[in-house]
Parts: structure tokens; C-alpha cells; sequence
């Protein structure tokens, strides 16, 4: 069983795509190997494959590293399921992991949300999606300055908050308020929750 994440960046057409995609690429590059397992294509969609217990997280980098960006948010298709065919391009790979995070992200951009899953356990699908919906309300309303410590607490945990302070040239309490209104240890608790709702599979 594995994880195929599928996005797209919400208003890619409205900013200039040299400030976003090196980003994107790097920490596509950090997660694993281009194209075999990542790729980016038609200009603003993305795919990648991962662990089916590492996928929320990353789901979550990407979400945070997009919203750094004035103006940009990115909607994101998990489909967890089996892999029949790895090709050399995972745009070429198919199996149910592939099928479910494709459709699903048509369904999402006409139904207006931001983050959903499709397994093939319908009682999994049912819990998670509502979970979804619930923290996407949140997701989808960080600023800039949410998003950046999120995304730096999320690649780097180790990070005290003198640290991030210094990172960020704020004092640490700046950082414990922003920590506080990103709402990060319901994050940590969202994700132990998903790895559990998983292993149901």
C-alpha cells in the first residue's frame, strides 16, 4: 500500500511562478527521487508518492511552504491504495493509489476544498474527510508568517524557539504566539490521530 499525493496551486496564474516552483521542487527533492517518485507538470500540478504513515505530514509541509507565498494555497488529493506499475515517471505509474488521488482532486476543485483522502475502506474515508474539512478551515486561513513557522517547525522539530526567534529575528515569545495561533501541537495530535485512522486499513 502506498500514498500518491496530487495538487495544484490555487492562483499559480496571479504570481510569478520563478518564486514559487524552485521552492516547490526542493522540497519535493528532499522528500525523494524526481520523476520516479515526484514530478511537476502542465505548469502548477504536482504529484508525489510516499509512505501511507509519512503522507499527512507532508501534505502539511506543502501546504505551509505554498502559503508563505502572498496570495498562493495549493489543494491537495490523497490516494492511498496499491501500486500495479512503477514506471521511470510517476505520471506514467498506475495502480488504485494513483486512481483515487487523480479523481479526487477533480472532485475537490468543484466541491471548493482544499484537502481530502480517497482509500478504498469507505468508514476510513467518511471519519478522515470530516476530520479534513474541520482542520482545512484552519489551513486555509494562515498568514504568512503561520505558514513560515509551521513549515520551519515541520522540516526542522528539533528547533528550540530561541532558535526560531533568532531564524526569524522576532523574540521568543513572538514565536510561542505564533506557534499557539497556527495551533501546532493539534497539528502533532491530527497527525498520531491519522497514523492510528490508517492502520485501520
Amino acid at each position: 500500500m502506498i500514498a500518491i499525493i496530487t495538487g495544484d496551486i490555487i492562483n499559480s496564474q496571479n504570481t510569478d511562478s520563478e518564486l514559487w516552483m524552485p521552492k516547490l521542487k526542493e522540497v519535493l527533492g528532499t522528500f525523494s527521487t524526481a520523476p520516479a517518485n515526484w514530478e511537476v507538470y502542465r505548469g502548477d500540478e504536482f504529484q508525489l508518492k510516499c509512505g501511507v504513515d509519512e503522507v499527512f505530514q507532508r501534505a502539511l509541509i506543502l501546504k505551509s511552504l505554498i502559503k508563505t507565498f502572498e496570495n498562493l494555497d495549493v489543494r491537495i488529493a490523497v490516494g492511498i491504495g496499491n501500486e500495479v506499475f512503477s514506471s521511470e515517471k510517476i505520471t506514467e505509474s498506475n495502480g488504485s493509489a494513483y486512481v483515487n488521488s487523480g479523481r479526487l482532486l477533480n472532485t475537490i476543485k468543484n466541491e471548493g476544498r482544499t484537502l481530502a483522502i480517497k482509500t478504498d475502506n469507505e468508514k476510513v474515508n467518511r471519519d478522515l474527510n470530516i476530520l479534513f474539512k474541520w482542520a482545512s478551515i484552519d489551513f486555509n486561513s494562515w498568514t504568512v508568517a503561520t505558514a513560515e513557522i509551521i513549515h520551519r517547525l515541520l522540516t526542522k522539530p528539533d528547533l528550540t524557539q530561541d532558535e526560531l526567534a533568532k531564524d526569524f529575528n522576532i523574540s521568543q515569545s513572538s514565536v510561542s504566539q505564533r506557534m499557539k495561533r497556527a495551533n501546532y501541537e493539534l497539528l502533532q495530535e491530527t497527525d498520531l490521530f491519522f497514523r492510528k485512522k490508517i492502520a485501520e486499513l
